[in-house]
């Protein structure tokens, strides 16, 4: 089969390679679309530490079920699927309760760290085991199942602290995942969603998409104006989706008094937090890693059209041109949201 494959940091090459054989419990994918995560593009250059080549990478992926193993039920040859990105084992002490992100045993698709080598879906074919493996409409196009890992990863976020109907949030960080955060958000009964980041073009999408008024920190003091417009208090919500310092003190600076604060976003391994204004207001933090069982609730989201991913998908492409949108979107030429491939 052909597989995109890292040979080495910044070296990425089309190459052929053997189809993976599955064990009793597993499921062969035939790809069909596979978007390319920020996450893959900090692991182009080796910067996460968790892309060690050589490795297939992709994990937000969609396709049509080529092979089951022996001991598969339910599952059929045809079938049109997606998968979870985290194999879980099921029986730790996490999985047990149903938080199977954090699963002692926990596996990524298309990550190998040195503890572990998973390939993962930029390649004709996949194999996975079956009890990540979701059944998709025939109605749902492949390159929008593909989104389902990211809408799965703003459904789990919205849903750490319940939103209460009629509260307001802030959104800083309008990315893919914060863009997603934001539709969950106003379905989850927000009144008010304020969407920040530093890209003009990415808060036009955002307004586009749910957001009640978006604003440039580069243009406007963003907490003054979010307690501006919400009778001097701040937002009941913050939702910090980049991971680094300076946006994850706009969001806490933007919460008001006894509200909460998730941080979602991870670049930075390491921030500042101004631990007093956490205290003094009793500010409730939560981190959020990944999702939980959220992939039906989303499927049926996108099935319905509750949730937008079109407008997100900035360029479809082959498999082959892979090695060409990866130096593009890591030296950032132009401004591309969601790239997707198609084995």
């Amino acid at each position: 089969m052909k597989a995109l494959l890292l040979k080495q940091y910044m070296e990425m090459e089309l190459v052929d390679m053997p189809k993976p054989a599955i064990n009793p419990d597993e499921v062969l994918i035939r790809v069909k679309a596979c978007g390319i995560c920020g996450s893959d593009i900090h692991g182009f250059d080796g910067s996460t530490g968790r892309r060690i080549p050589p490795l297939v990478m992709g994990h937000e992926a969609a396709g049509v079920v080529a092979e089951i193993g022996s001991e598969v039920k339910d599952i059929g040859e045809g079938d049109r699927v997606t998968f979870d990105s985290t194999v879980y084992c099921g029986h730790c002490f996490y999985c047990r309760r149903g938080r199977v992100n954090l699963c002692d045993n926990r596996r990524v698709l298309g990550v190998s760290c040195g503890e572990y080598r998973r390939h993962g879906a930029f390649a004709e074919h996949i194999a996975v085991p079956q009890h990540i493996v979701y059944p998709i409409p025939d109605s749902l196009p492949f390159e929008h199942a593909a989104m389902i890992e990211a809408l799965s990863i703003a459904v789990h976020a919205v849903g750490l602290r319940p939103v209460k109907l009629g509260e307001t949030a802030v959104v800083v960080g309008s990315g893919m995942i914060g863009l997603l955060v934001i539709q969950a958000l106003r379905l989850a009964g927000c009144m008010r969603v304020f969407a920040v980041d530093v890209d003009d073009a990415r808060l036009k999408l955002a307004a586009q998409l749910g957001a009640d008024e978006v604003l440039n920190p580069k243009a406007c003091d963003v907490s003054a104006r979010v307690r501006e417009a919400t009778g001097g208090r701040g937002a009941d919500i913050g939702m910090e989706v980049v991971g680094a310092t300076d946006p994850m003190k706009t969001a806490l600076a933007s919460v008001r008094k006894g509200g909460a604060l998730a941080l979602v976003g991870n670049i930075s391994p390491t921030v500042e937090l101004p631990l007093q204004s956490v205290v003094t207001r009793e500010i409730e933090v939560l981190g959020s890693c990944s999702s939980a069982g959220e992939y039906p609730t989303c499927i049926d989201l996108l099935a319905r059209g509750a949730i937008q991913v079109e407008p997100l998908i900035s360029a479809r492409a082959p498999l082959s041109e892979g090695p060409s949108w990866f130096h593009r979107l890591y030296h950032k030429e132009g401004s591309f949201m969601k790239v997707i491939l198609q084995p």
